[in-house]
């Protein structure tokens, strides 16, 4: 499976100008690709053959074009071969039944990254620090806030101290992308590939989690505990005003500009208070579990609904879900990713579906008389769902048959934001 590391770069004034530099000989040279790729017709060959005749023009271009041969290699194919990448999206939204239309030239502001492919860059220690060292451009220091899982990178001019980072013996460092955001900061995304056996059905059923994910309580699940979900009403508010502000401004000024990055910076802040608690609470999940069974979601669908649509944007279950899906793989944990149709409706004990309304948040069923919360039940039957997935089925151990929910402790979101773990402080009262 494919992961991508990302890592802060601490560029100097120079630093950030070269890069700047290349980034844009790079937006040049794909939006001339562009137009030469328009100009071939679609039965000189594949998509594939038409993209690698132009990046064959490289060499060629070199000869006339000041300022191309300061860009290494690889750096200047991978643009290139961006086309093919980006008709490729177009053409599946076009197979979903979207409207697409053809791709366009790349300003300045929508350029924002260029990546070395194989070979070009490399970490090392001067001057007692970690610096990336890239190819025709500079020896840039990175803070490397946790190891790369890096053993089988082609290039041998890896040095000693990279080795020293090395966290895993399966994976193979495939290439670095350079990005520059729209706060003005620049982060190094290096693309790792491993290799991964499925794991193996859980033996012991019991170990196993379902979760329901919601607004109010953003994850239940069936072990009783609640999370809340996080609060960025301060964020929010601070990008209202930083918005009106901009508003304000006469645009292409340098108040403008300046205003502009704050605004990028309150979008970046939310992003990341986002991200982290996400994080956090997916690898708990990973880490503690056997098996986990989420809803597979249609959240593009939900945002289509006038109501609550920005609720359900902040929430972002579908990041979830797929930060849930990679880290339970890259651990060994088992995914279910189950149908949602008639979770919250059927009951646990005895599965007779009974209509609910939205503003009930208790589920008592009229047909065996259990009661419990909403969310738990749902949970419960996600779980249930998860485990016919796997082929596990139900048997006298499972807990989906004998062991129902009988309370739920209520967990705030800091605490997974400050702990990464939403059990840590209930654990250690258990141990007192």
């Amino acid at each position: 499976m494919y992961y991508a590391y990302k890592y802060r770069l601490k560029p100097s004034n120079a630093h950030r100008e070269e890069l700047d530099r290349h980034r844009d000989i790079c937006r040049q040279l794909y939006n001339h690709a562009l137009y030469r790729f328009d100009q071939i017709p679609e039965d000189a060959g594949t998509l594939n053959q038409r993209v690698r005749s132009i990046r064959d023009e490289i060499p060629s271009l070199k000869e006339w074009w000041d300022g191309l041969s300061d860009v290494y290699s690889t750096v200047l194919q991978t643009a290139v071969m961006r086309i093919e990448q980006n008709v490729k999206g177009l053409s599946a939204l076009k197979e979903n039944g979207y409207g697409v239309g053809q791709l366009k030239w790349k300003p300045p502001r929508e350029f924002r990254s260029f990546t070395y492919s194989q070979s070009g860059f490399k970490l090392d220690k001067k001057g007692g620090q970690t610096v990336l060292s890239l190819s025709k451009l500079a020896d840039i220091p990175i803070r490397l806030h946790r190891a790369i899982p890096d053993v089988h990178k082609s290039d041998s001019s890896c040095a000693a101290h990279q080795k020293s980072l090395i966290s895993e013996d399966d994976a193979t460092l495939k290439q670095v992308t350079v990005k520059k955001e729209p706060t003005g900061e620049w982060f190094a995304t290096f693309g790792v590939e491993m290799d991964r056996e499925p794991p193996e059905p859980p033996e012991n059923p019991e170990n196993c989690v379902g979760i329901d994910v919601g607004i109010l309580k953003y994850a239940h699940d069936t072990d009783g505990t609640a999370v809340g979900s996080l609060d960025l009403s301060d964020g929010r508010e601070r990008l209202e005003r930083e918005q009106r502000k901009l508003s304000r401004k006469q645009h292409g000024s340098n108040n403008y500009e300046k205003q502009r990055r704050r605004v990028a910076e309150c979008h970046a802040n939310l992003r990341r208070k986002r991200r982290d608690f996400l994080h956090k609470l997916s690898n708990y999940y990973a880490r503690e579990y056997d098996l986990v069974a989420v809803e597979d979601l249609n959240v593009k669908g939900m945002m289509e609904s006038p109501s609550n649509s920005r609720n359900t944007a902040s929430a972002a279950w579908r990041t979830f879900i797929s930060l849930l899906e990679y880290k339970c793989e890259r651990v060994g944990t088992h995914f279910a990713a189950v149908n949602p149709r008639g979770t919250t409706k059927e009951c646990a004990a005895c599965g007779v579906s009974t209509e609910k309304p939205l503003w009930v948040r208790e589920h008592s069923c009229p047909a065996c008389g259990f009661e419990a919360d909403r969310d738990a039940n749902a949970a419960w039957n996600i779980l249930s769902r998860g485990l016919e997935n796997i082929g596990v089925g139900y048997s006298e151990s499972t807990p989906v048959k004998t062991a129902l929910p009988t309370g739920t402790s209520s967990v705030p979101a800091k605490r997974v934001v400050e702990t990464g773990s939403p059990t840590l402080k209930r654990e250690s009262q258990d141990a007192r």
